[in-house]
């Protein structure tokens, strides 16, 4: 068994697709705004770290004698010490000699790997770690006069740059954590807000009674929800006309259902009278009897019609289609209707293509198009008078269209009667044909199912070669149905 998906409210699948994109570019955001703080707190400190090299780059310069050897002037360290900034305590440096000796300042710096290949002026940077403690480093090879200039380092601790890239951060993210839920909150407000008019429209339609099937009032509802409305209404609609029609098919199966059992009972009476007298006239009985019979007879072709018709209007039937001979099937049924024809003397035959041919294949529903020949067949030989013919013909329109046809030689359908005698119960006025007009009815309603095209015109079978009178019983102008089929392919499985 498939277990059934829960039902999911509207307003809380919404909030899910917006609210988690939502958190997620501001996770997004909030990496790139870190490295962008990065950014920004790098550059004024390389800039502060560039200048103090520079300057102590100066000094060094200023100090060193005019062509001696680099490695014989003295720093004055109480210059040095001036460069630094009352805030900037931390700052730590060092001096190191042409040839890699140790002048002045901290010597746990380390020298740079490329510092050879740096020409004299220009400052580089480098990530290091001092005593433990990471450290940004400017380093630069003063410019001296007649000689080879010393190393100049500059170091800062790093922390001070993460400092203020989380100030930044802060300063960034924080205000966006109380608009973000601020932001959420409008937004729910305002989906709750849009989806009123549909709960509205739920309670309208909640206290509507059983029988009401009115269309629904459009102008109060959304744009974005009317075309749903529209199709309610259509649906509704259609609705109505099929309660209507099953309203009015019922009252009519009731009231032609009446006529059979009101026959019984009165026939079943007079038979009870015969008996219970005990003078009874054994063939009034008999007469009796028989019209009980041929009552029940009546009663139960019109239970079959009915159910045909229930079976006709079911939707399934859609479902189960294959591929049918139209040929065979037709002999098929013709077979159970040749005693009939043999009593009535009339003339029942077949003409068109033979049983297994591969053309006059259609993709239907069996035991439906079964259904349907029956009820035109039975329809045919009801209306032939004794002596009359009745042909079946199966064929096809250039391997397009499959045709089934079935004419009579009886009085025909006048032409002003053909469009009424496929509504239920409807039988043609002047007719001593019994039955219960539900036949054509159910013919086409099983058409219409297979999207058959379905045609009534004469027969006119007096006006062809080969046919006379037979028993007395002339050939009025008939009736032909004709259902037009879409054929299968002759290689479709």
């Amino acid at each position: 068994m498939t277990k059934q998906k829960p039902q999911r409210s509207l307003l809380a699948t919404i909030l899910e697709w917006i609210v988690g994109p939502l958190l997620l570019l501001w996770l997004m955001n909030v990496g790139v705004t870190w490295l962008a703080a990065q950014g920004i707190a790098n550059a004024p400190h390389d800039r502060a770290l560039a200048d103090m090299a520079k300057a102590l780059a100066v000094q060094v310069a200023q100090q060193t004698p005019h062509g001696g050897p680099a490695g014989q002037f003295e720093l004055q360290t109480r210059s040095l010490e001036g460069l630094r900034a009352t805030d900037s305590a931390d700052l730590s440096y060092r001096i190191v000699g042409p040839q890699g000796e140790h002048l002045s300042g901290e010597r746990a710096l380390h020298s740079p790997i490329d510092a050879e290949r740096a020409r004299a002026g220009e400052v580089r940077f480098r990530d290091d770690v001092m005593r433990g403690v990471s450290v940004r480093v400017a380093y630069m090879w003063a410019d001296v006069p007649g000689g080879a200039g010393p190393l100049i380092e500059v170091a800062e601790p790093l922390s001070k740059r993460s400092l203020l890239a989380t100030e930044i951060l802060q300063g960034v993210v924080l205000p966006q954590l109380v608009f973000l839920p601020l932001g959420v909150l409008l937004l729910w407000l305002a989906l709750a807000r849009s989806i009123g008019p549909l709960n509205e429209l739920q309670q309208r339609i909640r206290r509507r009674d059983s029988n009401d099937l009115s269309p629904i009032e459009e102008h109060d509802v959304p744009e974005e929800v009317s075309s749903l409305v529209r199709a309610i209404n259509d649906l509704l609609t259609r609705l109505d006309q099929s309660v209507a029609t099953q309203k009015h098919f019922l009252a009519d199966a009731a009231h032609q259902l009446k006529t059979p059992l009101a026959g019984l009972r009165m026939q079943a009476e007079l038979a009870q009278r015969e008996i219970a007298g005990g003078q009874g006239d054994p063939q009034a009985v008999t007469r009796s009897l028989r019209n009980i019979v041929l009552s029940s007879q009546r009663a139960a072709h019109m239970v079959n019609q009915l159910l045909a018709m229930a079976r006709a209007d079911q939707q399934e039937n859609s479902l189960a289609l294959v591929p049918v001979d139209v040929a065979e099937l037709a002999v098929e049924v013709m077979q159970d209707f040749v005693p009939r024809a043999l009593e009535k003397h009339i003339d029942f035959g077949y003409e068109g293509a033979q049983p297994g041919d591969l053309t006059p294949r259609i993709r239907g529903h069996r035991l439906l198009l079964g259904e349907l020949l029956r009820n035109l067949i039975d329809n045919a030989l009801s209306c032939t008078p004794s002596g009359g013919t009745v042909t079946v013909r199966v064929g096809d329109e250039s391997g397009q269209n499959v045709l089934l046809q079935v004419e009579d030689s009886g009085p025909g359908i006048p032409v002003a009667e053909r469009e009424k005698v496929f509504r239920p119960f409807y039988r043609v006025l002047g007719t001593p044909v019994d039955g219960s007009g539900l036949g054509l009815a159910i013919v086409r309603e099983i058409a219409s199912q297979h999207q058959a095209e379905l045609l009534l015109d004469d027969a006119n079978l007096r006006h062809r070669d080969g046919l006379s009178d037979q028993g007395g019983a002339p050939f009025g102008p008939g009736v032909r149905f004709t259902l037009r089929f879409a054929a299968l392919p002759p290689n479709s499985p």
